[in-house]
């Protein structure tokens, strides 16, 4: 069973090192900055943190725009004209 513990930045600078133990032992370390927390240490399973980047925000569906393809001369002609 995992426990819950607060540490100041100051003490966690000095102790990281028992700190990031503690989280291995499966407890959750709070950080605090003048009294308010800023920071988590949570342990983590094997299966948590994938090999590889994975989608944050799953499968996006754009909307269809019916835009007309424009070549690249169109393009640059249309910069041109607009004063870039």
């Amino acid at each position: 069973m995992s426990a819950a513990h607060e540490t100041t930045a100051r003490e966690f600078n000095q102790n990281s090192s028992k700190i990031l133990a503690a989280a291995e032992r499966g407890d959750v370390i709070t950080v605090t900055k003048n009294g308010r927390p800023v920071a988590r240490v949570v342990p983590i399973g094997e299966q948590e943190i994938p090999p590889y980047p994975t989608d944050p925000m799953g499968e996006i569906e754009l909307p269809e725009l019916d835009l007309v393809d424009l070549t690249n001369e169109e393009i640059d002609d249309t910069l041109k004209e607009m004063g870039s």
